[in-house]
């Protein structure tokens, strides 16, 4: 008996590092101390010397059972990005600049080409963010999971001077609420997605005229990651007063969580057009209005608090960065958290 016998392949684990190393390469900064192998990722902070009061930020997530969708479809080279996005977005949310991140695949048995493209769209996402993918760890569980199936999670830490962070304390009555649009339906959700969709290749391979491509392609769409955007808006001088980013839960979990007390957010649902795909989703899977905005980012993935003075710059900024930007609606004062009107 060895261990190759009870399930776990050393051999392949090898072979994985080395194709997914020219990918982590690509993400380095200069503070990355080390190369890949090490048991810890060292990452120097000499550059945060000049900051008065530097705060370190962190995020933690994963992808949910969007996961499900790439099985079934043998696609694996986005879903990392969509992993990073997850946790970086909400580094970007307190105004901070993501430094690393770290990941964690756990798979049935580790097939070395398919590890390499999960952590290939790692690699993309951090590039997007422009953090360092300083390390991570492949388990193989035979017995715990089918041998085709894996999990992928992991975590980004960000750093902002103090006097920088976003906290939503500041926000007051009459402040404008700016929109950053998603890709989709981002990485949340998708147990009811699962549930409104049949989960066979077929169906997700079918073309889809209303959606300009397949079923399968609008779902597996990345999430968008908002670094660059939310650092094109502070480097236009504006100060963001709040931001949040809309996961799991959509507008009325989530929105709130940024406001101060005795403060509502009131949403105009007309100021942008709601993506096809979160229409056909309502009406094949008869989901009424709420629960659609209470589960999904029905078309916005970042919501922004500005003063209407920084209204114009903030939108021209996100929109410079590669994102779009809409006029949200306002705040006023309420203890409702979000009205939607």
């Amino acid at each position: 008996m060895d261990y190759k016998k009870a399930g776990v392949d050393i051999v392949a684990g090898y072979q994985s590092v080395e194709l997914m190393k020219k990918y982590v390469k690509e993400t380095m900064r200069p503070e990355v101390l080390g190369g890949l192998g090490g048991f810890s990722g060292a990452f120097s902070l000499a550059n945060i010397k000049n900051m008065e009061d530097p705060v370190l930020l962190s995020g933690t997530d994963g992808v949910g059972t969007k996961i499900k969708l790439a099985f079934l479809l043998d696609k694996h080279d986005t879903i990392g990005i969509d992993a990073v996005a997850m946790c970086v977005n909400d580094v970007a949310c307190a105004g901070g600049e993501p430094l690393f991140f770290l990941d964690y695949i756990a798979c049935g048995k580790n097939y070395p080409e398919k590890i390499a493209s999960i952590v290939k769209g790692v690699a993309e996402g951090c590039i997007q963010s422009e953090c360092a993918l300083i390390g991570g760890e492949t388990a193989e569980h035979p017995g715990l999971m089918p041998e085709d199936e894996y999990d992928v999670a992991g975590f980004s830490v960000g750093v902002v001077d103090r006097k920088d962070m976003i906290t939503g304390q500041d926000i007051k009555a009459g402040d404008v609420l700016i929109g950053i649009k998603s890709s989709g339906v981002h990485s949340n959700g998708f147990s009811l997605v699962r549930q409104i969709f049949p989960m066979t290749r077929e169906a997700l391979e079918t073309y889809e005229p209303e959606l300009g491509k397949t079923l399968g392609e609008a779902l597996l769409q990345p999430t968008i990651i908002y670094v660059k955007a939310m650092k094109s808006v502070k480097n236009a001088g504006v100060k963001v007063k709040g931001a949040s980013h809309i996961t799991g839960g959509g507008f009325y979990e989530n929105i709130p969580r940024m406001l101060p007390a005795g403060i509502t957010a009131k949403v105009n649902k007309n100021s942008y057009d709601v993506p096809v795909l979160f229409k056909m989703m309502a009406k094949r899977g008869d989901v009424e209005e709420h629960m659609m905005y209470n589960t999904y980012n029905m078309g916005i993935g970042m919501v922004l608090a500005v003063d209407p003075a920084d209204a114009d710059k903030t939108f021209a900024a996100v929109n410079a960065s590669g994102c779009e930007a809409v006029m949200l609606g306002e705040t006023v004062e309420g203890e409702e958290g979000v009205i939607l009107c």
